[in-house]
């Protein structure tokens, strides 16, 4: 059974870039494109990680984090950001995270491993 990975990226054509990688890798893969949408979807269904990115409207990673926090939901969550600010990075581990890319800086071939890493 393929493991399912939930992306939650703002910016559609990454997220389906990311999706459509992840799928050819052999993972179960769903974009959605803000946090309160990602929240729901954990809340509807198991997944097995998830791609976050930070800033998003409606509800950023933050509050993302900090609301699969609350509920309970328990994965491994890897934020996949432009905001490259120390604070920010330590922000979203003390929220969870168990990772943190920079996007600009980070090849998909690097986050497909860490992915394959946390699983």
């Amino acid at each position: 059974m393929a493991k399912k990975i939930l992306i939650t990226e703002d910016e559609k054509p990454l997220a389906k870039a990311l999706e459509l990688k992840l799928q050819k890798e052999g993972f179960d893969a769903k974009a959605v494109f803000d946090g309160a949408e990602a929240v729901a979807e954990l809340k509807r269904q198991k997944y097995d990680l998830m791609l976050l990115d930070l800033v998003m409207p409606n509800q950023d990673g933050f509050a993302t984090l900090e609301a699969i926090k609350n509920a309970g939901i328990k994965l491994p969550i890897i934020v996949s950001s432009n905001l490259s600010q120390e604070e920010d990075m330590k922000r979203a581990k003390e929220l969870g995270a168990v990772d943190y890319f920079i996007k600009s800086d980070t090849p998909l071939t690097e986050v497909v491993s860490s992915i394959k890493k946390y699983l």
